[in-house]
């Protein structure tokens, strides 16, 4: 009874929190975006060769990767010229090709906002510009890597926002960018924004919906990966990512699934994310999400706290973390943890 009680003014007061921010979370309430990417239609009334293309809303990674297989260089260039949004943000598509695509794809825009991301040397696994855009990104060498991490960012994360002035060590580029540096050697690591994230602290960040869009899109990706050749990945999911995680856990070929700030996974426990990655868990000691109520009730809060010994994860040590975004500062605890853990080298 008195463990009822305890979770009822913890959900209670979830509500009251969220309450307290409604007037203008729901103003910036997100659409999730969802489906195939721009260009879909167009797409699926063309051929090469007199051969139909692969359905962007129902061919697995693995069907796209045998297409392309079969395709020569010239009828690979035809889909590239013809086709860029749909070919860089194909699931299975060649790597190399989904980079060129996604080049064309940001300079078709015409957008200031986006025109860094077709610099020469970058690697845009995906670049979708509905909404607030989303893009993936790629440090290192993905093609011949030994290790593949993947950063699944939180709250206030868009394309538009990937190349905006932050902490060198924050935001998912950067916290890529730190993981790629200090890991090295053959792993390859990806920022990827692949997903509507909420904007603030309201009633989206509060709720399942985004992430439940967010992991069908996660899961895809992975899947991707897998059917281009690429090791299984390790997630590393912070915040609002956590939950985007822990409901695509199930549905993923992860080695490992790392999270850090996180306001749960939606899950009770560790056994209940219905994975066989190895979960870990870190939390720094001034990171603000340490009071977020780890309940779930009437829709709103992810669930137990996945630090907690209950939930049972690995801990990644994070006494030295600063607030919520500092878990890749270079020299921490954490960040030698995480880039052992992407290595493979904790057994």
């Amino acid at each position: 009874m008195r463990r009822f009680g305890r979770t009822m003014a913890a959900a209670a007061l979830a509500v009251a929190v969220v309450a307290g921010t409604a007037g203008w979370a729901s103003a910036d309430g997100q659409n999730a975006v969802t489906g195939p990417p721009p260009g879909t239609a167009a797409w699926r009334a063309a051929a090469v060769g007199g051969r139909p293309l692969p359905d962007p809303a129902s061919a697995t990674p693995r069907e796209v990767a045998r297409f392309f297989a079969g395709l020569d260089e010239t009828g690979r260039r035809e889909l590239l010229r013809s086709h860029p949004l749909v070919v860089g943000n194909l699931d299975g598509a060649p790597l190399s090709l989904r980079y060129e695509a996604n080049r064309l794809a940001v300079l078709a825009t015409g957008e200031a906002r986006y025109a860094s991301l077709a610099s020469p040397g970058r690697r845009i696994l995906a670049f979708d510009p509905r909404g607030r855009g989303q893009v993936a990104e790629v440090f290192g060498d993905l093609e011949h890597a030994g290790h593949v991490a993947v950063v699944v960012p939180g709250s206030d994360n868009d394309a538009a926002s990937h190349d905006a002035p932050r902490a060198a060590d924050t935001g998912p580029a950067g916290m890529a960018r730190a993981l790629r540096a200090a890991a090295g050697g053959d792993t390859a690591v990806i920022a990827w924004t692949g997903y509507t994230t909420p904007v603030g602290v309201g009633l989206d960040a509060a709720q399942g919906r985004l992430a439940e869009a967010g992991a069908v899109r996660l899961a895809r990706f992975t899947a991707g990966l897998d059917a281009v050749g690429a090791p299984d990945p390790v997630l590393f999911c912070h915040s609002y990512g956590s939950v985007v995680c822990g409901l695509a856990a199930r549905h993923t070929d992860a080695s490992d699934i790392v999270v850090f700030g996180s306001p749960g996974m939606r899950a009770d426990d560790a056994a209940g994310l219905g994975t066989g990655a190895r979960v870990w868990a870190a939390r720094g000691p001034s990171d603000w999400i340490a009071d977020v109520p780890n309940v779930e009730f009437a829709g709103l809060g992810h669930g137990t706290d996945p630090t907690s010994p209950a939930f049972g994860a690995r801990r990644v040590p994070a006494g030295d973390v600063k607030g919520h975004t500092g878990y890749f500062a270079p020299g921490t605890r954490s960040l030698a943890a995480f880039a052992a853990i992407a290595k493979g080298e904790v057994r």
